[in-house]
């Protein structure tokens, strides 16, 4: 049985948050000019790799970069997201974040996203609530329509923008506004503070939200994806997140009556 702790992980993550230099790093893309990585995702990545693996050894990891998939036949696994908008970060903007999730069982069990720019360091454990920078935070009371919208345009693969923009628009006139930074971990903690209210991805990388939705979640929000369950911890899938679980479904509602299915 492990002894590993919230306390313990955060100070590993805190750590790595060092290698996010502020110039002097290499950047290419991965396939699309959208689809970024710099030196210091990967020099992140492989800092929390190895210090994660020594806390707890045995574990998976499932990480964005270099293809980092080891999750068969491990009860914990490790979801990684070394910088979560790189496209921000390389641009010098405050809006990007290191993403550890771990999942016991299938299931998830700590998160924690740092936001070093921000100074914000989000971190949630099941059942025990949501904190940031160590003091309990929740989600608003708002109803939908006086909601902030974050939502996205489906960047890396465009062709599904109008699909986006149609959903986007929809909800933009039942809601009170939109909002976009660029790191879905990211705003789904401000969604979880209670800055913003609703959210709407139509796909992401488990990495992208493994730790955010826990600290969502505990934070007394809710999510879901496309079928009404919660989003895979394992592969891409669509992100529903609202403040309620009425205001959840009312977004849901929106996304199933202009799209019979995932397009993916």
């Amino acid at each position: 049985m492990n002894n590993i702790t919230l306390e313990q992980i955060e100070a590993i993550v805190r750590q790595a948050a060092q290698l996010m230099v502020r110039s002097g790093f290499e950047v290419h893309d991965k396939g699309t000019r959208e689809n970024l990585v710099t030196s210091s995702d990967l020099a992140v990545q492989d800092f929390l790799t190895q210090k994660l693996a020594g806390l707890l050894p045995g574990s998976g990891f499932l990480c964005e970069e270099e293809d980092l998939s080891d999750i068969a036949g491990h009860e914990y696994v490790w979801v990684i997201d070394p910088i979560d908008g790189t496209a921000n970060y390389a641009r010098g903007n405050e809006n990007c974040c290191i993403s550890v999730g771990l999942i016991r069982g299938g299931e998830q069990y700590m998160g924690v996203v740092y936001s070093p720019w921000r100074g914000e360091c989000y971190t949630a454990q099941k059942g025990r609530g949501a904190q940031c920078n160590g003091r309990p935070i929740h989600v608003s009371d708002r109803p939908f329509a006086d909601g902030l919208l974050y939502t996205a345009m489906s960047t890396y693969r465009k062709e599904w923008s109008r699909i986006c923009s149609d959903i986007i628009y929809e909800l933009y006139n039942r809601c009170n506004d939109v909002r976009r930074t660029g790191s879905a971990a990211v705003e789904l903690c401000l969604l979880a503070s209670g800055y913003a209210d609703l959210y709407f991805e139509l796909r992401l990388m488990p990495w992208d939200y493994a730790a955010a939705s826990l600290i969502l979640t505990e934070a007394g929000g809710a999510i879901c994806d496309f079928d009404g369950k919660a989003p895979s911890l394992y592969v891409p899938d669509m992100v529903i997140a609202a403040n309620s679980p009425d205001s959840c479904s009312k977004i849901a509602e929106v996304v199933r009556a202009r799209l019979d299915s995932l397009p993916y």
